[in-house]
């Protein structure tokens, strides 16, 4: 069987009522010398397990998620971790009924998660890990401040109680905002995010201007939800695949956001179905039926205006998608890009 048979067949019958898929999401700042042989190696790998998502490689390390059966994700795990720039990785597990992704890519960046911070070395010097357990202790102490490090769309749907957000749209704008905390300086801050790998720059940049005791919750709002029963977050958790957003609390939860159009409380999240839009907005199932699907009156006019889904969520077109375009060396696996 040729690997592009083993893929295809592989991934046709990818829904399950068993949830005998694995969400893994994960990060791991080191050195990697070769981002384009592993870029390659990477790539062949996934495709010969037949995960898909999306990989980011940099000289600073790899940021991931990726989707596929359990058994498939295990070993991307296991195999990974065997290499020694890797085992540090800390991977978030998630159990979900199909796929959460549609196709591969795995692609080389300047960093890991765009900053604009190349001077940022988290492995030089970061904040302080805390653990969901500690980090619940904490949080709630008069002398420490909550920030939310993520974007303006990510929060509105969901945050810890209490939290301070910031005024961005894309991480690369945190550090225009940190002029902002400098009030802050002399108080204890633990930054959050989803998986925790923009809080390894965010909370290190702090540091580098001159902010003092800065922690950091350890493995996100993610790991957050899987180790404690999610108290004290309010709304839902924005996630980067199909699935859009996820549960965390399952003690005392809350809805925070309201719908775009009428105002009512509502955490259901959509994209708009004008691709050339495409705005992450809270909308309930009564407008977007009345709009099919669109944000605006404006937007349901638009020539370019996909058909309404009922998810809110719009797949890429498929047309044209080439799972081993710009693949040239036929090594598949991980471990032979360590020891070559």
């Amino acid at each position: 069987m040729t690997e592009h048979t083993s893929y295809t067949q592989r991934v046709s019958s990818d829904v399950d009522t068993d949830h005998r898929y694995s969400v893994l999401l994960y990060y791991c700042y080191t050195q990697i010398d070769d981002p384009t042989t592993f870029r390659e190696t990477h790539h062949r790998y996934c495709l010969q397990h037949a995960l898909r998502g999306r990989i980011i490689v940099a000289a600073e390390g790899i940021n991931g998620t990726l989707s596929g059966l359990r058994e498939d994700c295990q070993r991307y795990i296991q195999d990974l971790k065997a290499d020694p720039r890797f085992k540090r990785t800390h991977f978030k597990v998630l159990a979900h009924h199909k796929h959460a992704f549609q196709k591969l890519h795995v692609r080389i960046k300047p960093e890991i998660v765009r900053a604009d911070l190349p001077h940022i070395h988290p492995l030089r010097k970061t904040g302080q890990y805390l653990t969901p357990q500690a980090f619940r202790q904490m949080k709630d102490n008069d002398s420490v401040l909550l920030l939310d490090v993520r974007s303006q769309y990510e929060y509105t749907i969901g945050k810890f109680a209490g939290a301070l957000t910031l005024d961005i749209n894309y991480f690369r704008e945190f550090p225009s905002q940190v002029a902002k905390l400098s009030t802050y300086k002399d108080r204890e801050i633990i930054t959050y995010c989803t998986g925790g790998v923009r809080c390894e720059k965010a909370s290190a940049y702090l540091l580098a201007q001159g902010f003092q005791h800065v922690y950091q919750l350890e493995g996100g709002i993610i790991q957050y939800g899987l180790e404690t029963d999610g108290r004290d977050f309010e709304g839902t958790c924005y996630v980067f695949d199909n699935r859009v957003t996820m549960p965390i609390n399952r003690c005392n939860p809350t809805v925070i956001s309201t719908c775009y159009v009428c105002h009512t409380a509502c955490d259901r999240m959509i994209n708009c179905a004008d691709p050339i839009c495409n705005r992450h907005v809270s909308m309930c199932s009564d407008c977007a039926e009345s709009l099919a699907g669109a944000c605006s009156t404006a937007c349901q006019q638009q020539p370019t205006k996909r058909p309404y889904v009922s998810t809110g969520y719009y797949t890429k077109n498929m047309q044209g998608y080439d799972p081993h375009h710009g693949l040239r060396h036929q090594r598949t696996g991980l471990s032979k890009a360590v020891h070559r």
